[in-house]
């Protein structure tokens, strides 16, 4: 492999002096810490300086995709938890150095580095310490690798709670799904067909050396990610950055509906308006279709704001600041008290699908959290089908791959519900490449994030 060279990363343009990287396991260190004491990935990152942040990301995500590893490294070189502080920076350089064929520098490197980040990051008493303890490293690596390869939490990478629970809701799959979230997730994107074909913007990134392949209906996956300003068209709405799995929602909602009908969409939790947008842009230019975008944080509803101004599609939508599911407050202003002909939901849940894109996840959540985010589910979708006329359809989606918030969950609301039929649906879709698997398969995603689908018919 080619690792970048010691002792900087390149410098940003402009910049007069290149990064030293403990500076950057300082940094990741912080990070690390910052998570492990229950702030997200991007609270951590918004903390580091512009200039570092590109590089701290990298190693960041690539130390929390080995944090199980590193976690069971350092039990074996210090049993005694030492200082949070030291920790994290012991588990920073045990993450990124293990495995000498994944570092993204020789061993040795991020070992004197992360001594003098210690030094250097008010750890100076403590150098020795860490400086004896990743010095073992290097000289018996070999053993203490073997002998952690039994524990699970080493060779997964994930928490012991959230093993058991794909083990027990996936007795087939649970492997493929673990390794798959240990990996970097792809770049995709989804065309907007108003504007151009996925074949045509194919070719346009061709044009620039940007290899790309076409998937689904609107999807374009690049071989390589692309900062958003290098894609052509991007500000002028030609093309959004969307999962596969994402991309089937609008979809599986609105083939084989009237579109030239002025039809009442509503978009529960809708930031940051991806979905949001693509409705409209599967709806047509000359569709009379509205959408309602609702949003509880007032910050993020300005996401959806953003977006839709990008791709010129705010006329034909109304955001409203609001909690979906108290239905009392915001109804009469979305849409007159009348009921809608559909209804997204995306609800709020683990986001145990898309940890590929946020490996923080995994740390984060707890195991108390799944049984919480399914009463909120069961909530939401209990306050919005009374508002979802007779005939009408509601699609319920989570990025999470645990069936409590997926197949038991509308297992429970169909049984609670006698008018409501589950029509053709993906249901649950592993991350990676398993729309073929599914039973609707005339969507497939490409390389996708995991997710889950039901598409719920109101009867009379």
């Amino acid at each position: 492999m080619t690792r970048k060279i010691f002792p900087s990363f390149a410098a940003p343009s402009g910049t007069a002096a290149p990064i030293a990287l403990w500076q950057q396991l300082a940094a990741v260190a912080q990070g690390l810490q910052m998570i492990l004491d229950g702030q997200s990935g991007n609270a951590a990152l918004a903390s580091v300086s512009p200039r570092l942040r590109p590089g701290v990301q990298a190693l960041l995500f690539q130390v929390l995709r080995q944090l199980g590893r590193a976690q069971a490294l350092r039990k074996q070189l210090a049993p005694k938890a030492p200082p949070a502080k030291v920790d994290a920076l012991l588990c920073t350089a045990l993450a990124l150095a293990w495995d000498p064929e994944q570092a993204p520098y020789e061993p040795f490197t991020l070992v004197n580095q992360a001594v003098e980040a210690a030094k250097r990051g008010g750890l100076m008493r403590q150098s020795g310490f860490v400086n004896a303890c990743l010095r073992r490293f290097l000289r018996e690596r070999d053993a203490l690798v073997a002998q952690t390869d039994g524990d699970p939490l080493a060779r997964w990478n994930h928490p012991q709670w959230w093993l058991e629970r794909l083990q027990k809701d996936y007795p087939q799959d649970w492997e493929r799904i673990l390794q798959a979230n240990n990996t970097q997730a792809p770049m995709s994107l989804r065309v907007n067909k108003q504007k151009t074909t996925p074949a045509q913007y194919q070719q346009a990134l061709k044009a620039i050396n940007i290899d790309a392949s076409v998937f689904g209906e609107a999807g374009v996956q690049l071989d390589k990610a692309q900062p958003v300003h290098a894609l052509p068209g991007f500000e002028q709405g030609m093309v959004s950055v969307q999962d596969g799995a994402a991309q089937l929602a609008a979809p599986l909602l609105l083939k084989g509906m009237d579109l030239s009908q002025p039809l009442q969409l509503l978009d529960a939790c809708a930031a940051p308006g991806g979905k949001t947008a693509h409705l409209l842009e599967y709806a047509g230019a000359a569709s009379p279709v509205r959408v309602t975008a609702l949003e509880v944080d007032a910050e993020r509803s300005e996401r959806i704001h953003d977006t839709l101004q990008r791709l010129q599609l705010q006329d034909r939508a109304k955001v409203l600041v609001a909690d979906a599911g108290q239905t009392a407050q915001w109804w009469q202003a979305a849409n007159g008290g009348a009921q809608f002909d559909a209804i997204l939901l995306d609800a709020p849940c683990s986001a145990s699908g898309i940890v590929r894109r946020h490996p923080d996840v995994r740390w984060l959540r707890r195991a108390s959290d799944i049984d919480q985010l399914a009463a909120i589910q069961s909530q939401l979708l209990d306050a919005l089908w009374p508002l979802l006329r007779t005939g009408g359809r509601m699609l319920y989606c989570t990025c999470s791959v645990f069936k409590a918030e997926g197949e038991a969950q509308i297992q429970a609301f169909l049984a609670r519900n006698t008018r409501a039929q589950l029509l053709p649906s993906p249901g649950h879709l592993i991350p990676g490449n398993d729309v073929a698997a599914a039973p609707v398969t005339d969507n497939a995603a490409g390389d996708h994030d995991g997710f889950f689908y039901a598409l719920l018919q109101k009867n009379g």
